[in-house]
């Protein structure tokens, strides 16, 4: 019979053990499989954000990723505009709002767009905002949640009054809902209102343009979005450019070691586990079969076959509990990133827990180690098996 012949006897001959030790693999590698998951899920859901927006740089203030004004946001719009491999360009302020229909009314985020031939923001029914004549009439784009909030939806009308300061005694303008769409960003609990610029402006009763808290740029079809980056900071020094790969970069060194770390050490102690649970269980096992195994070598079974077959024994039990935990961890996923992402501020569209092919690849080959180092010292044991003393202890016994 072959190695992987006898393996697959002695695992049917010891069926209890090799239920235990299955389960218990399965268990420990759902967990596994689920820290895989979190030391990436969070950059990968990140990235994925970025990217969904449609633009592949953005200009923000010196001071970092906060929602600081950048000077002279219209200007430095029109000159980027201008660039070489520039395809479009669009400029966003965020300001605190008020927002009402009929009674109803509560506070929102305003979101104010530059002209631009596309939105950072995914429309989920009715039309994206269309640029205006100055001084024209209101159009808004409002967030899934906003309709049953506040009982308007597309072709509706929403009282907007801006709140840069907490409180105004300005009178609210009014805009008509063209369109519903998916804000990537925006949090669970966040309602927002997206308009034109010059609507922004008025909601906010300035007589100047609202200064862009970020300028997204579209880079052409085969231009380098690094080359912007540079010929932005060479154009104005006084800001900063990021391609959406150095976002991700600068928060994966900074925002999410955290989760990292801890998923670093998660999976070492499962994998340890599992080394320990099926060692165990396999050396127990050798123990326990020490006639069984000295017969086969006194009928010729030569030694590196039956260190073999403990090295196939050991990858049945493995496998089965690792191909097990994929679902298991998946289920278990599923709900813990739900859990998690209860947290308040957090944006809808971040995930903890993302599927990663990677993911599974480095969940295999870990159990792969796991199974050969664990039977290791039960096949060393069997190799070293004296076998004419052990039939006479048998006999004996």
């Amino acid at each position: 019979m072959t190695p992987l012949a006898l393996a697959w006897r002695a695992t049917r001959q010891y069926r209890a053990r090799a239920v235990l030790a299955v389960v218990g693999v399965a268990v420990i590698g759902a967990l596994l499989f689920d820290m895989l998951l979190l030391s990436r899920g969070l950059l990968v859901s990140f990235g994925r954000l970025l990217s969904a927006e449609g633009f592949d740089i953005r200009i923000v203030a010196t001071q970092g990723f906060a929602r600081i004004g950048i000077p002279e946001s219209a200007a430095l719009v029109e000159a980027v505009r201008r660039m070489p491999g520039v395809a479009d360009t669009a400029a966003i302020a965020v300001e605190a709002g008020d927002a009402g229909v009929g009674a109803a009314h509560g506070h929102v985020t305003l979101i104010g767009r530059s002209r631009a031939s596309a939105s950072p923001w995914r429309i989920v029914r009715g039309a994206d905002l269309v640029d205006s004549a100055p001084g024209a009439g209101c159009e808004a784009v409002v967030d899934g949640r906003f309709p049953s909030q506040f009982h308007a939806d597309v072709g509706g009308s929403v009282r907007v009054l801006g709140l840069p300061g907490g409180a105004s005694a300005l009178p609210p303008i009014d805009c008509r809902i063209v369109g519903v769409a998916d804000f990537g960003f925006s949090a669970s609990g966040e309602r927002t209102v997206a308009m034109t610029m010059d609507a922004l402006q008025r909601a906010l009763g300035t007589t100047h343009g609202a200064d862009a808290q970020v300028i997204l740029i579209a880079s052409a079809a085969g231009a380098d979005p690094n080359a912007i980056v540079r010929a932005v900071g060479r154009l104005r020094p006084d800001v900063r450019a990021y391609s959406n790969a150095e976002v991700v970069e600068q928060f994966n060194r900074n925002g999410f070691a955290y989760f990292r770390q801890i998923s670093t050490v998660l999976s070492t102690l499962t994998t340890v586990f599992a080394f320990l649970l099926v060692a165990t269980l396999l050396t127990v096992s050798v123990n326990q079969r020490l006639g069984e195994i000295a017969a086969l070598r006194a009928v010729g079974i030569a030694r590196h076959r039956i260190a073999a077959m403990l090295f196939w024994e050991s990858a049945l039990l493995v496998g089965g509990g690792a191909l097990a935990a994929v679902p298991l961890g998946a289920a278990l996923a599923v709900g813990l990133d739900r859990l998690l992402r209860q947290m308040p501020g957090l944006p809808d569209g971040l995930h903890f827990f993302v599927f990663e092919r990677r993911a599974l690849v480095v969940h295999l080959l870990v159990f792969g180690v796991t199974a050969a180092a664990s039977a290791a010292y039960p096949a060393w044991l069997a190799a070293r098996l004296p076998i004419a003393e052990t039939l006479r202890r048998e006999v004996v016994g």
